[in-house]
């Protein structure tokens, strides 16, 4: 049976009632943006302290923009900001940074999320590998909570977003689709599940919720050709870079508010799950990341193989080696942290050499023989 997500009605209806509708936003209540909703002044501010973050950046291109490589598979760099404000969060400072929830976190442990205090320094963990599919359209890529755009008419360009996905009961699905419709101020039908839910706790929800700052769809929605499932805004920007959707692709208002007037109705739309990726650097840097594995996904592949794969088919045909315990220890402890394997800026030392033809056996032949080498 297949699930009502992030429900919206036909394309004429949405329409229709989001024109309804506006005529009621006037008796609804204003949200407050200090408790993760999002208000027209609060969305306003968000614009303008993006725009400031472009000066506080190494890239110097619009907020999620990047060139692509002549070479290789890496894009941005990793820099550091330090806390001029006390009652600045990290949070804030990573949706002024292009950054999503999970991101700054992993990026920062040490760090508190709501105190980090005016000095400290706060890792943006900007620096990114391209997956290792087709550059084009959208990729999605769910364990990473991060999306790519391959403009068209800009082939020079990629840009990356943080986004939400489903979380584990809800979980957005992988497979190729393309956008269809793209709406301005949409009214929300919330699904029956969530009708269910709120019915049972004595509180359920209104048939539509109108434009404005209750709706959970923002002002924007980008339609996909799968049924109940769209690219949207949100009124709760705080946790965009989290699994907490029920299948829909959340981004922060004022990515949304970009992409959706750039992005063409009938673009392909690939969502993907690559928990772990590998890709080369120009200077000959070969780099791997690793993100922690989604639940519902685990079941599809063994994390270290794939790992081992993946280095395999990057590496194929060069006569290079490299270290089996960065690998393995990656995909045990996955924190998104982009790691050399090999070239100028890998670790040097002699790593044990990892050779990989596909055979499991062979594979933990290597980890006993690794962990060997290791103790002696």
């Amino acid at each position: 049976m297949t699930k009502t997500l992030c429900r919206l009605p036909t394309a004429l209806s949405i329409l229709f009632a989001a024109t309804l509708a506006s005529s009621l936003h006037a008796d609804s209540p204003s949200a407050d943006a200090r408790h993760g909703t999002i208000t027209d002044t609060a969305l306003e501010a968000a614009r303008v302290v993006a725009d400031e973050a472009i000066s506080e950046r190494p890239n110097a291109l619009p907020r999620g923009q990047f060139h692509l490589p002549e070479t290789g598979d890496v894009i941005g760099e990793r820099y550091t900001v330090t806390v001029k404000n006390h009652e600045e969060t990290l949070i804030d400072i990573a949706r002024r940074h292009n950054i999503g929830f999970e991101e700054i976190r992993m990026a920062n442990p040490e760090v508190s999320l709501w105190v980090p205090g005016e000095g400290t320094e706060v890792v943006i963990p900007s620096r990114y590998l391209l997956p290792s599919v087709p550059r084009e359209g959208v990729v999605i890529n769910l364990s990473e909570l991060r999306l790519y755009y391959y403009p068209a008419d800009n082939p020079g360009i990629v840009e990356t977003y943080p986004v939400s996905v489903g979380r584990e009961e809800f979980a957005t699905p992988v497979g190729v689709t393309r956008t269809t419709i793209k709406v301005k101020d949409p009214a929300w039908a919330p699904p029956a599940s969530m009708r269910r839910e709120a019915a049972e706790r004595g509180d359920p929800p209104p048939a539509i919720v109108p434009p404005g700052p209750d709706n959970p769809l923002g002002e924007h929605a980008i339609l996909l050709d799968m049924p109940s499932y769209l690219i949207h805004g949100t009124n709760r920007p705080d946790g965009v870079g989290m699994r907490v959707s029920r299948g829909c692709i959340r981004m922060y208002p004022e990515d949304i508010e970009s992409l959706y007037e750039r992005l063409p109705s009938g673009t392909k739309v690939n969502l993907i799950d690559a928990p772990f990726k590998a890709g080369w650097a120009e200077d000959g840097t070969l780099f791997a990341q690793s993100f922690p594995q989604l639940e519902e996904n685990m079941d599809s592949f063994e994390p270290l193989l794939n790992a081992l794969k993946q280095i395999s088919e990057k590496t194929e045909g060069d006569n290079i080696t490299v270290d089996y315990a960065q690998i393995k220890h990656a995909i045990e402890q996955p924190d998104g942290h982009m790691i050399a394997l090999y070239g100028p800026q890998a670790p040097k030392k002699e790593p044990a050499p990892l050779k990989w033809d596909g055979d499991l056996l062979d594979a933990l032949k290597l980890e006993s023989t690794a962990k060997l080498e290791s103790d002696s």
